[in-house]
């Protein structure tokens, strides 16, 4: 059996990720894919609680003990939920991965990148996504868009300079990587962007012809 792709959405919120996570998935069943789509961190019973505690704005914890429940739960998720998909023939389409935690605690948080390699070596060792898809938008305009949208969790609570981080690392990870991560410009409009999407599916779709 053919193995699944693996595709991650990356940004901060407000950028647009949930909205084209579907757009992607809906598009990706239309040509007979099967898709799975998940989230970090979650996707399991025990991510999802991680998650919980990450997200609580009560929580105060140290930077390094955020970083390593990020990558607790991703074992989890790797383990339980990516890798079998994956192996089963399915599309696995994840609203962030490893990037992530380069951004918001590497970059965010100022973990050493140096820690964060041996943990991400440790948890995935190789492993990498097939593509991923940087939606970057100014933080001005995501805070914006998120004031609309729901009450801000203990990483939204942070100041503009955080996020000014958090975009800086995402914007360095792409220059690292630059033929797994595709940007985008999320300011422009959902047409524009879907327009985009499709246009850097199609080799994967080609690939995964018999």
């Amino acid at each position: 059996m053919q193995k699944g792709k693996f595709i991650t959405l990356e940004g901060i919120d407000g950028a647009g990720k949930s909205t084209h996570l579907k757009w992607i998935a809906n598009y990706l069943a239309s040509k007979g894919i099967r898709v799975l789509t998940t989230r970090e961190p979650g996707g399991t019973e025990l991510g999802e609680n991680i998650r919980g505690l990450l997200l609580d704005h009560r929580q105060i914890m140290h930077a390094e003990t955020e970083a390593l429940l990020m990558f607790a739960a991703r074992r989890e998720h790797l383990d339980k939920l990516i890798l079998p998909a994956l192996d089963q023939g399915n599309w696995v389409i994840s609203d962030r991965f490893t990037d992530a935690s380069y951004a918001y605690q590497g970059g965010g948080r100022d973990v050493s990148i140096d820690k964060l390699q041996i943990l991400e070596n440790w948890v995935q060792g190789q492993f990498q996504p097939d593509l991923t898809f940087y939606f970057d938008l100014s933080i001005e305009v995501a805070r914006i868009r998120m004031q609309s949208i729901k009450i801000a969790d203990r990483f939204e609570k942070e100041q503009n300079d955080f996020f000014h981080r958090v975009r800086a690392a995402y914007i360095n990870r792409a220059k690292q990587f630059p033929e797994r991560m595709q940007v985008l410009d999320a300011s422009r409009s959902i047409d524009d962007i879907t327009h985009q999407l499709e246009k850097v599916l199609q080799p994967l779709l080609i690939e995964q012809k018999p």
